[in-house]
């Protein structure tokens, strides 16, 4: 069988588009080594949801705040980790207006856009290759690129940590896997306070309803799997 191809490896962070030799027609490529090409060009993402510093390094969600600093080393592994195996790593951060309707309730004005507080935290600094994505409401693909930023990045699968995890990193992991991407959230790479919201939230997924295409897990054995 053979391919030629167009466009970067994938390992560089892109997708190759192959086609097949036309010359040896379609019949000369088995179904099975098709399918294998295609899945060695799958990349896993990792989306870290909200560290940044109006959410952690604040007295105003001194409740949060504090639940999100326990888990800053494991997702500085997490990232470092998720690096050293070419996954794309992308930052969805709270950005929002005065006026946004979140608001209109008893949070408290935050993360607004254009201020430093939208920032990621020093000690999760993004780097080079990295994607970070400003959001206006909880989930990090509501009217955002998102989804067409991990299609293009050859994307199958992603995997979410950050704060709160019934909230923002909830809604991020369910419409990722309503976009058709298999999730994965990390349980010991997200918090919420109180930290039995937390627990509370993630046993109700895990009875396997999606079966592979939802999983909670720790960072530990999603890394083991990539």
């Amino acid at each position: 069988m053979q391919f030629s191809g167009r466009g970067k490896d994938v390992t560089r962070g892109y997708v190759e588009y192959f086609r097949v030799d036309c010359r040896r027609g379609p019949a000369a490529v088995p179904a099975k080594e098709l399918w294998k090409v295609v899945g060695e060009m799958a990349r896993d993402a990792v989306i870290v949801v909200d560290m940044i510093k109006d959410n952690v390094n604040t007295a105003l969600h001194s409740g949060i705040s504090g639940e999100a600093g326990r888990i800053i080393p494991g997702i500085q592994h997490l990232l470092d980790a998720a690096r050293d195996k070419n996954l794309l790593v992308v930052y969805a951060n709270d950005s929002f207006y005065p006026t946004d309707v979140i608001f209109r309730g008893k949070m408290k004005p935050h993360a607004l856009r254009g201020t430093p507080g939208v920032g990621v935290i020093a000690e999760l600094e993004p780097r080079p290759g990295d994607i970070v994505l400003e959001k206006r409401r909880l989930s990090a693909f509501f009217k955002t690129d998102l989804d067409i930023t991990l299609r293009d990045n050859g994307v199958e699968r992603v995997a979410v940590a950050g704060i709160a995890t019934p909230f923002c990193v909830l809604l991020t992991a369910l419409d990722a896997l309503g976009n058709g991407f298999k999730t994965v959230i990390l349980e010991d790479c997200c918090a919420a306070y109180p930290p039995e919201d937390h627990a509370n939230c993630l046993n109700l997924y895990r009875r396997g309803l999606f079966g592979d295409y939802f999983r909670i897990v720790t960072a530990e054995e999603y890394l083991s799997w990539v």
